[in-house]
């Protein structure tokens, strides 16, 4: 095997990859365990396997930048996984009632949101321009995944802690306001960037 094949399977069996696959692996795994609603332990498993990926979110990244393990491979899947996980979640928890009525527009939102920004990432990739992630963006992530993760202990949460639910929706709610702010960002530095090509080829 040639040095570069070598190299180019170690990256994607780095740690950082691995733990990306581990959480896309979860996705499947949490949805089957939201699938029983009303049967509270296995909302305590989906809420263990959601913890566990959510806490890969970070620590990837992280390894990759502190190990100097960071490849094409890892960049693109990370954020695929990241959407995978919201998603599912989002989608198993309107389906079970958890998530109802208004505050189905914030699921919404988020879920609109993530389309589009993937959408601008791959047309602003082409043009080979990046777009740095803002602190209001990560605040955005950090209230989406304990949002979700409220959500997903749902009624076994209310044993533990009343109002886990409650929690849950406010925190949706946050999120989805800013899912509004960053998308509008993400947005504009499309709309600046289209312009510019289309202004270059006429």
């Amino acid at each position: 095997m040639s040095e570069t094949a070598t190299t180019r399977r170690n990256g994607a069996l780095s740690l950082p990859n691995l733990l990306t696959y581990g959480r896309i692996a979860a996705v499947p795994a949490v949805v089957v365990c939201l699938f029983w609603p009303e049967d509270l332990w296995t909302r305590w498993i989906a809420l263990g396997l959601y913890i566990a990926a959510a806490v890969t979110d970070y620590l990837d990244g992280w390894l990759a930048r502190a190990w100097s393990q960071q490849s094409a491979l890892g960049r693109m899947l990370d954020p695929i996984a990241d959407k995978l996980l919201v998603a599912a979640c989002l989608l198993m928890l309107a389906s079970d009632g958890t998530i109802r009525g208004w505050s189905m527009w914030a699921a919404i939102i988020i879920l609109c949101r993530e389309i589009l920004v993937s959408g601008l990432r791959e047309f602003l990739a082409e043009l080979r321009v990046s777009v740095p992630v803002t602190r209001v963006a990560k605040w955005k992530t950090t209230f989406q995944l304990l949002s979700i993760g409220f959500l997903v202990a749902g009624p076994a949460g209310e044993r533990v802690l009343p109002g886990t639910i409650v929690i849950g929706i406010v925190l949706l709610w946050l999120a989805a306001v800013l899912t509004l702010y960053t998308g509008w960002d993400y947005m504009k530095a499309g709309i600046k960037h289209l312009l510019e090509e289309d202004a270059r080829r006429s």
